[in-house]
Order: C-alpha cells, then sequence, then structure tokens
C-alpha cells in the first residue's frame, strides 16, 4: 500500500504528464508540426496567464476611476487602490491554491479533465460540497452576467464620442450584434493574439488619458473638494474595488494553463502593471477636471477632441469586445454543461448552443445603460462575495482540520509561512469586505444607482448625454 508521500509523488507525476501532453498537443497543427496557427491561437503558457489577468482586469474601469477619484478625492482613491489590488491578489492567490487542491484530489481518483473545464463552483462542490457549489455558481453567473453588460454600456458610451449621429441605445443594439460573435471563440486556450493585444490596447489608452490631461492642464477655476458625501465616498471605493475584481474567470484561465501550479504569483505581477495604468491616468484626469468628473463618469467625454482621443476609443471598443468574450466565455462553458454538450468538438455547434446566453445581456445592457453606477453596485453586490468573502471562506474551511492541512496540495506562501497568519489573514477580508465593500458600498452604491434610474429613467436613449443632444434623439 502506498504511502501519503508517495501516493501525493504518483498523483504529481500523472498531473505533470497531464500538462505535458496538454502542451504538445496545444502547440501543434495537424500534421504534427508547430505552426502560426498555433502560435497565434492555443496559448497555456505563465505569459499568457499573466495577459490575461492583467487585459481582463483593466478594460471600461479604466474610463470610470477618475470618476470614483472626484467623490474620494486623490488620497483615498490612490490608497484604495494599492490596498484592494493587495487583497484581489491574495484572493486570486487562494482560489489558485483551492484549484490545485480540487485538481489534485480529482488526480488521485483517476479523473481525466481533458474534455472538461473546471471551474469555480466546481471546486466548491468537490472540496465544500452542493451547498456551496449553489452559492459559488449563483454569485459567479450574475457577477459574469452584469460583467458583459458593463462591456456593452461601455462600448455605446465610448463610440458615441466619436460618432453622435446615434444615439447609445441604438449603439447597444450594434454592439450587442457584434460581441455575440465570441460564441465562436472556444476556450480561454485561444485568448492567446486577444490578450496581447487587449492589454496593449489598454496601456495605450491609460498613458493617453495621462499625458493629454497634463497637456490640457487645469480647466478655469477647477475644485477637488471630494469627499462630500459619504454615499459618494463609498459609490468610489467600491468602483475601486470592483477593479482589482476580476477573479471570476481565474479558475478558466488556470485551467486553460499547461502548467497551472506557475499560477500563483501571476496575479499579484498582473496588478503590479495594471498599478502603472490605474494610478497615473486616474490621479492626472482628476487633477486637470476636478470636480466636473461627478457628473462625467467616462473620462472621455471631458478630455478633448482629437485623433488621439479618437484612437484611444476605438482600441477600448475593440478591447471591450474582448473583455466581453472574457466574462462571456464561462458562462457558455455553464450553459454547455447545463445543456449536456460541453464536450461537443464542433465549434458552430457550440456557437448555436452559446447564443442564448447573449440574448439576455443585451437586453439588460438597454435596460440599466449606467455606465459608472452600475460598476459600483456590481462591485458593491456581486465582486464583494465573489472575489473576497467566498475565496477567503472556503480557503480556511477547506483547510479547517489538522490532517487537510498536513495534506495540502499547496503549502503555505514563504512570505506568509503560517497557517495561523492566513487565517488571520482570511477573516479580516471577510469582515472588512462584509462591512466595508457590501454593506457601506452596497447602501451607497443602490442609493447612487436608483437616483439615476429616477433621472433618467429606466430603458434611457442617451445617458448623460449633453441636453441639446439628447433633445434630438428624443
Amino acid at each position: 500500500m502506498l504511502s501519503h508521500e508517495q501516493a501525493d509523488e504518483a498523483t504529481m507525476s500523472s498531473l505533470n504528464k497531464t500538462e505535458h501532453e496538454g502542451k504538445e498537443e496545444e502547440n501543434t497543427d495537424e500534421s504534427g508540426n508547430f505552426g502560426l496557427k498555433s502560435f497565434l491561437w492555443h496559448g497555456g503558457s505563465a505569459y499568457d496567464a499573466w495577459f490575461s489577468c492583467a487585459s481582463n482586469q483593466v478594460a471600461q474601469v479604466l474610463l470610470t476611476l477618475p470618476y470614483s477619484f472626484s467623490q474620494m478625492g486623490m488620497l483615498s482613491g490612490i490608497i484604495l487602490q494599492i490596498f484592494y489590488g493587495i487583497l484581489g491578489s491574495w484572493t486570486a492567490y487562494l482560489i489558485s491554491v483551492l484549484y490545485m487542491e480540487y485538481r489534485t484530489r480529482k488526480e488521485k481518483e483517476n479523473v481525466n479533465f481533458k474534455n472538461h473545464v473546471i471551474q469555480w463552483f466546481e471546486v466548491l462542490d468537490g472540496l465544500l460540497g452542493s451547498t456551496w457549489k449553489a452559492i459559488g455558481l449563483g454569485f459567479n453567473v450574475t457577477f459574469l452576467v452584469f460583467g458583459s453588460v458593463i462591456q456593452l454600456i461601455a462600448c455605446a458610451s465610448n463610440i458615441y464620442y466619436i460618432d453622435d449621429s446615434l444615439d447609445k441605445r441604438t449603439w447597444t443594439y450594434i454592439f450587442g450584434a457584434c460581441c455575440a460573435t465570441t460564441v465562436f471563440i472556444p476556450s480561454f486556450h485561444n485568448y492567446r493574439i486577444w490578450s496581447f493585444l487587449g492589454l496593449g490596447m489598454t496601456t495605450y489608452t491609460a498613458w493617453y488619458m495621462a499625458i493629454a490631461a497634463f497637456v490640457h492642464g487645469q480647466v478655469e477655476g477647477v475644485t477637488h473638494t471630494g469627499p462630500t458625501k459619504l454615499v459618494l465616498y463609498f459609490t468610489g471605493a467600491t468602483n475601486i474595488l470592483y477593479t482589482f475584481g476580476g477573479h471570476a474567470v481565474t479558475v478558466e484561465i488556470m485551467h486553460a494553463m499547461w502548467k497551472p501550479r506557475k499560477f500563483k504569483y501571476i496575479y499579484l505581477l498582473a496588478t503590479a502593471y495594471v498599478f502603472t495604468l490605474t494610478l497615473p491616468s486616474s490621479a492626472a484626469v482628476y487633477w486637470a477636471f476636478g470636480d466636473q468628473l461627478l457628473t462625467h463618469s467616462n473620462a472621455f467625454s471631458l478630455l478633448p477632441s482629437s485623433r488621439w482621443r479618437d484612437a484611444a476609443v476605438v482600441l477600448m471598443l475593440i478591447h471591450q469586445f474582448i473583455t466581453f468574450g472574457f466574462a462571456c466565455t464561462p458562462l457558455y462553458f455553464v450553459w454547455e454543461k447545463v445543456l449536456g454538450m460541453h464536450d461537443t468538438k464542433s465549434i458552430f455547434m457550440r456557437a448555436l448552443i452559446r447564443l442564448p446566453v447573449v440574448i439576455p445581456i443585451w437586453f439588460l445592457a438597454i435596460i440599466f445603460p449606467f455606465f459608472g453606477p452600475i460598476n459600483s453596485a456590481v462591485g458593491a453586490l456581486l465582486v464583494s462575495f465573489t472575489v473576497y468573502i467566498i475565496p477567503a471562506l472556503a480557503h480556511m474551511l477547506t483547510f479547517r482540520s489538522a490532517s487537510a492541512r498536513q495534506n495540502a496540495a499547496e503549502k503555505p506562501p514563504f512570505f506568509l509561512p503560517s497557517w495561523t497568519a492566513i487565517y488571520v489573514v482570511n477573516a479580516f477580508i471577510v469582515v472588512w469586505v462584509l462591512i466595508v465593500g457590501f454593506g457601506l458600498g452596497g447602501w451607497a452604491s443602490m442609493t447612487n444607482f436608483v437616483k439615476q434610474i429616477d433621472t433618467f429613467g429606466l430603458f434611457a436613449k442617451c445617458y448623460q448625454c449633453p441636453p441639446s443632444v439628447a433633445k434630438k434623439h428624443n
């Protein structure tokens, strides 16, 4: 009979073999040779995962962070970005640990994942049972649905600054149809070139925002009075919490890797790069326009019209298409599993199956076209649990027994080697996010959200358009 150590070694050997075979298979074309299609289409390296995490973390939220700074003030905006960036990196690490724990246990049972994408709710089911599966699935699906909705709203909001001949609602119809084409992208393996391009696009946009704001200079009579109201302060705080909450696709990104064990610190490295984009751009735009941002949740609406701005708008539109695919792909997987079609190999059959997922997302984007406020509401009510509270609690419960800690597939990190210290950090995250993120943030963001509905109404035709233009569309 094998000892625990021998069993673990056998499991790891099997896992490493599977990873090696997967890597070789993904890097060869039909003739068995390495080809251009494989290079552009099949991504599973640590670099691919880094690009996916960084690209997925900053999309349309880049344009709303100056709005958050106007609600909170410069100092709070900078401090909370760093704080939530660190917290988000830690909980992404916890998710990666739980994924490896689940996969290792299943490998011991000789389960093969060759034609199956592991998802977060399955990890929770395998480690903690069906109740946790239902909780994880509910929050994840709802978060991803509204994350996709936000991308459609952002597309319409951005293109409007180049072409206002159509109202924002009409642009939402158009971009809904465009984004529906993501049903043809099979999995996160196939986002290699898109992730690379997406990060390049947000990098350009972020530095354009920073440079354009400094070149423009401060507007006449600029004021920086934030924070003035608690409701605005916590609305801005939850938008920042949302910024570093791209974990709803972490497990799928890990599973797409040839060697998922390498994911451990990838999210932290991605966050470090994201700081170089979010901090300079949001601080510069807030410095230049100050309190004007309180009524302009999209930074593009204040930056002067130019070819540079138009280029940034176009690049962000393309990136939002990519991010829509990132958010929808896990939803596609869930729907395929519900229908029992997850293992089908026909791209066209899978695309046909996936189309019903896009329709309700499209509809919700037309009902609630509130760009900045919906970010904050999603952050407070969904991201707080999906990204921060559930992973921290799940880690604490999974390793609550001495035997579970002793046989853990992943030991505590070198910078926090004590299980007790990990429990303290996790408990702090649960309490902080529950009170500040969900409690105060939920109150503030929903108050602001309801105010937008009262002001603009549902199905708003041209949300936050200049009065003269809005009148023309109506």
